[in-house]
């Protein structure tokens, strides 16, 4: 089955073309506009579009920032949001200017010259890709498109859907892509918290309905970023995102794997990676880790996975890899009951503290982390279970349970510290030697009583 049926599911509607179109809603089309009160509008202001308008913003544009939700514009006045300090600088100076508006009213896209889509694709609990979020925008930016626009989408997603959920709803409105409008793919490429790579230094992937399509795309991402890099289609953009997260996804895969041979083998595994990252060729190193989570690698792949069963197509290496993923968190809780049988306890009544709810070092994240699913594991199995987590001071809810930080951890008295992420500003000297430590971080190299996930 084709992308462009997988897609007629989501968004539960045909698509007509222009043929089909009765005069009346052909007339009813927006005239192209004189001029627009915007440079770029950007639809989602989260972990990526967020910084996206930023990086517009600091590049001279006026940037209409778009968000269904009320609460989220609020705190981004506030500036209680997750940034890099670097863009929490940018957000103070573009909070000051003129030139950066939010809005909640989907009529304020028309008025934008360029409309970048940076929503979240995520998948549900059967890892199912779910496109509602961003079936949603697409058909708010579709509705409000004028002609003389340029519509981009950055949300990773399956090879075919900014066809079938931008490019041809707008052909039945009576825009033709590449005519009326323009209609491309870039990926996003930010890593939040990390600032090894800004969003200018980072080469950005654009392929378009059409040559015109993408050389406008490549012309307003080119105002930011030095290096755009394009492609034949607008597919083959899609296609290399999922590329670049499932290349990730079955290397850390392949880490945990090689983690498990190590402790096998009484080998210090961090020695062994650190020492084959030597080569500088045909290698590239990927650390092990309790399980991935944020929005790309515990997702991505899924997206690949899903569209090609439609083809009957299996990609056996991939599949085994998201499956060793999904089951790490169950391989921590598994050596949480090692490692507290090995002292005379089991997990039933055992007080266990977790240190690092996020999912990565040094941002306010849970998305997909597997804290969450090896907290909700370890209660199930009876433990009491607290955690240690500046970026989380208020609680956390898990799964219909709520679980309160800790504001002494010394004083806790647990009988198992879990070491699931260390942020950069973590104190560990409250662990006694006699308090038992799983370290998922494999970095804890100060508690030489650890022992390793």
């Amino acid at each position: 089955m084709t992308a462009q049926f997988i897609a007629r599911d989501v968004q539960r509607k045909s698509v007509r073309t222009v043929s089909q179109m009765p005069s009346t809603v052909l007339s009813s089309v927006p005239q192209a506009r004189e001029d627009f009160e915007y440079d770029v509008a950007i639809v989602g202001l989260g972990y990526v579009g967020l910084p996206t308008a930023l990086a517009h913003h600091a590049s001279g544009g006026r940037i209409l920032g778009f968000d269904v939700s009320g609460q989220r514009l609020a705190d981004i006045k506030q500036r209680s949001v997750d940034l890099l300090p670097s863009d929490h600088e940018r957000l103070a100076a573009a909070l000051a200017s003129e030139d950066l508006q939010l809005s909640t009213d989907p009529a304020d896209l028309a008025k934008a010259k360029s409309v970048i889509v940076c929503v979240p694709t995520p998948i549900d609990a059967h890892q199912v890709p779910d496109l509602s979020i961003l079936a949603s925008a697409s058909r708010t930016v579709v509705e409000q498109a004028v002609r003389g626009q340029l519509i981009v989408m950055t949300s990773t997603t399956y090879a075919g859907c900014t066809r079938d959920m931008v490019a041809e709803p707008l052909i039945g409105r009576g825009l033709v892509p590449g005519v009326d409008v323009q209609v491309a793919f870039s990926p996003e490429r930010i890593n939040p918290g990390v600032a090894d790579f800004t969003i200018e230094d980072t080469p950005r992937v654009v392929g378009g309905y059409s040559t015109s399509c993408r050389e406008a795309a490549v012309q307003v991402l080119a105002s930011y970023t030095g290096s755009v890099h394009r492609t034949s289609s607008m597919e083959v953009a899609e296609m290399t995102k999922l590329l670049e997260n499932t290349f990730r996804a079955v290397n850390i895969a392949m880490a945990n794997e090689f983690a498990e041979a190590c402790r096998a083998l009484n080998l210090p595994v961090h020695e062994v990676i650190d020492s084959a990252a030597t080569k500088p060729f045909g290698f590239m190193p990927f650390t092990p880790g309790p399980g991935v989570g944020g929005h790309c690698i515990p997702c991505d792949p899924h997206y690949l996975l899903w569209q090609l069963r439609r083809h009957n197509v299996n990609l056996p290496v991939v599949s085994s890899a998201m499956e060793g993923i999904e089951g790490r968190p169950a391989q921590a809780v598994a050596r949480c009951a090692e490692v507290l049988s090995h002292h005379g306890k089991g997990l039933g009544g055992a007080r266990i503290l977790v240190v690092g709810l996020a999912y990565k070092p040094d941002v306010a994240d849970l998305r997909e982390s597997p804290s969450l699913k090896i907290i909700a594991r370890l209660a199930a199995a009876g433990a009491k279970v607290s955690y240690v987590d500046a970026h989380f001071p208020q609680g956390v809810d898990i799964e219909g349970a709520k679980y309160q930080a800790v504001a002494d951890p010394a004083a806790y008295n647990a009988d198992l510290v879990l070491l699931h992420t260390r942020h950069a500003d973590a104190d560990l000297s409250w662990i006694s030697e006699q308090t038992p430590v799983v370290d998922a971080t494999y970095r804890a190299e100060e508690l030489a009583h650890r022992v390793l996930l």
